[in-house]
């Protein structure tokens, strides 16, 4: 359960108020303890003697109040009790002064006595003014535990996360990222804390990532390197050839120039795919949607790459859509014909001889599913989890007689998926080969 967490200002209004009200309820509390409970004695003894030395002195005539003996009697009763007297005559003259120091200066009681209507004499009687050791020793006590308990409340819950997190800015500024700060139950201090936390981690993931890109791009340059330098290589050496005269008849010298005219086209493709993959982080950005007809795209992407299968004595079929009503949905057709082309590219560079490529689309609901399959040799079981990733390749030598560098079908499955649609991959287990569904939203 979470605590709750006050702000620095609250917790110093309920620390002022601790520490001024509680050791003055303390002094009160032991004040009536002492009084009550310790004291009782002594404050019965000197409800007594008022209480007698009022009888004595209401039921005695004034005329005896001179008396020495008299005086000396009541003095005696006061004095046992702990109390003071003063009497004064009817004149205002004092007739007997006995107050001990220490008393309070005001009467604690008063007594009038009146004979015939007329005021013939004054008692007023004083009361010691108690000092409680106890209840003022208790109070200091309570302000010092008071202050004490507040310094290390505050300690606990500010001086010490804040110590914790300049340390941990100090490791942050050093790329330690791995601390972590104690609770708080003090609102700005929590917030902060939250802060850093939230901060380290999203400089971890930042750090993670950083690492993970350049990993990505050592291999990202190894793989250029290495599908460029093939064909760099074999059109170098045939060019040479073709320069130096070297090669005795014109049917030969047509072969060579054919095999550069192929080797220039596939460092285009590779060019092409390392171009389009560069702008695939900013893709969702870069899309201009429109109204698309899918017969129509399907249609002449089938056509486009049908002279290319027919090199290769492969029969590319195409299935459109068989529906009355126009299909169209929005999306960026230039994209969408190269993820598409992407696909029917890879599948004509990996069927046989003599092999089929069948393209077809159809509408289910409110999505447009199409799939490419060819009879080619499939996919290694191991690989098609794999098959998406940038510069992957079933292949593990790379030879790159088949094609490019392994980007054209993270590409393909990046631009479906920009669209809010998907691409998958799975053989097709009664003809073998491959077959590619994807589909992207009709609205």
């Amino acid at each position: 359960m979470r605590r709750p967490r006050l702000r620095i200002r609250q917790w110093m209004m309920i620390g002022m108020l601790i520490v001024l009200l509680l050791p003055r309820l303390l002094f009160e509390l032991s004040d009536l303890l002492d009084r009550y409970v310790f004291e009782s004695s002594v404050y019965e003894r000197q409800q007594a003697g008022l209480t007698e030395a009022i009888r004595i002195v209401s039921e005695t005539n004034t005329a005896l109040w001179e008396k020495p003996d008299w005086q000396a009697s009541l003095q005696n009763i006061v004095t046992r009790a702990g109390l003071g007297i003063i009497l004064r005559d009817g004149a205002g003259r004092e007739m007997l002064h006995s107050v001990p120091a220490g008393t309070e200066g005001a009467a604690a009681r008063q007594i009038n006595v009146v004979e015939q209507g007329e005021l013939r004499g004054e008692a007023f009687f004083f009361v010691p003014k108690r000092g409680s050791e106890i209840a003022t020793l208790c109070a200091i006590v309570t302000a010092i535990g008071a202050i004490l308990f507040i310094g290390w409340k505050m300690g606990r819950v500010v001086v010490k996360p804040l110590e914790a997190m300049s340390a941990a800015a100090r490791r942050i500024a050093d790329g330690d990222l791995d601390f972590r700060l104690p609770e708080s139950t003090v609102f700005e201090v929590a917030t902060v804390r939250s802060a850093l936390h939230a901060l380290g981690g999203s400089l971890r993931e930042s750090l993670t990532r950083q690492s993970e890109l350049e990993e990505e791009r050592r291999f990202f340059i190894s793989a250029i390197a290495h599908d460029l330098r093939s064909p760099l290589f074999t059109l170098r050496g045939f060019l040479t050839r073709l320069e130096k005269g070297m090669i005795g008849n014109q049917e030969k010298s047509a072969r060579y120039l054919s095999i550069c005219s192929k080797k220039a086209e596939q460092l285009e493709r590779l060019i092409s795919d390392l171009f389009s993959y560069t702008k695939l982080e900013s893709i969702e950005q870069t899309l201009r949607p429109e109204p698309v007809e899918p017969d129509r795209l399907f249609a002449e992407l089938a056509e486009e790459f049908r002279p290319f299968a027919r090199e290769k004595s492969i029969e590319l079929i195409y299935k459109g859509g068989e529906y009355k009503e126009d299909v169209t949905f929005i999306g960026d057709s230039h994209l969408l014909r190269r993820a598409v082309g992407n696909l029917l590219d890879n599948a004509v560079r990996h069927t046989p001889t003599g092999g089929k490529i069948a393209l077809s689309w159809r509408k289910e609901k409110d999505r447009l599913v199409f799939t490419i399959a060819d009879s080619g040799t499939g996919i290694v079981e191991q690989d098609l989890t794999h098959i998406f990733e940038p510069f992957y390749r079933g292949d593990k030598s790379r030879n790159p007689a088949n094609g490019g560098v392994g980007l054209g079908l993270t590409i393909a499955r990046r631009i479906v998926r920009a669209h809010k649609g998907e691409l998958t991959v799975q053989n097709r287990s009664e003809s073998g080969g491959a077959i590619f569904t994807g589909w992207v939203p009709l609205c």
